[in-house]
């Protein structure tokens, strides 16, 4: 029997990604990180396409955009994310990355790069993918959807917490800024904007641990 395809949109720091993989041990699933994928072209961007003032050349991310090769490999029992051929799991979580990670990911040329990559893995079923469009665009025929929300203050706390715990020097004020520029960017942009699905369910986890999301989450799925 095909196993079912999961999509999981919503907010960033409201454990969209670390919810996914539980959930997908749990199932047996194959989980995909499509945030890491635009955070991978992003950390690319940094790398290989700035300008005099250094800042994202896009004109010349976009003819580079046939050098970059993205692909999840399991190493130490987790799926990290290698960009061609380089372990980048921990550079792609830095504050330059995400402070410039929505102007990539509102770009069509970046989306349409990455959207085949997306589409083909999920092709065969028996996958749960998260991030801000999954439910909308990239799989608007996923047999379940939900969509992820919590409060900007709560948010704040998770994503702090997880830079410290990465050993990520980071400022709380500065962190908070950076996530409501992001939702702004991220609810406002023209291509694929994150909403939420029509037939998605709205799970707010703002006063939901982890493990009570997941719960939740996995009393909407049948038949597995």
């Amino acid at each position: 029997m095909r196993k079912p395809v999961i999509a999981i949109d919503g907010y960033s720091s409201t454990g969209k990604s670390s919810i996914s993989k539980i959930i997908a041990e749990k199932l047996g699933l194959f989980h995909m990180d499509t945030g890491a994928l635009y955070r991978g072209v992003t950390y690319f961007a940094l790398t290989n396409c700035l300008n005099e003032n250094s800042e994202i050349n896009l004109a010349d991310l976009f003819q580079k955009l046939d050098h970059i090769n993205l692909e999840f490999r399991n190493f130490n029992s987790e799926l990290v994310l290698f960009l061609n051929g380089n372990n980048v799991s921990m550079e792609i979580r830095s504050n330059a990355v995400a402070a410039n990670v929505s102007l990539i990911a509102c770009q069509k040329e970046v989306r349409d790069f990455l959207l085949n990559i997306q589409r083909e893995i999920a092709q065969q079923g028996g996958v749960i993918l998260d991030g801000r469009d999954i439910g909308t665009v990239v799989l608007p025929n996923a047999d379940y959807k939900f969509f992820l929300t919590a409060s900007i203050d709560e948010r704040t706390r998770r994503r702090f917490l997880e830079l410290q715990s990465l050993g990520i020097e980071s400022d709380e004020q500065e962190v908070r800024e950076n996530l409501v520029h992001r939702d702004k960017i991220d609810s406002e942009r023209t291509v694929a904007p994150l909403r939420q699905a029509e037939d998605a369910i709205l799970i707010d986890n703002t006063n939901l641990s982890k493990m009570e999301t997941i719960a939740l989450i996995l009393s909407h799925i049948q038949d597995i």
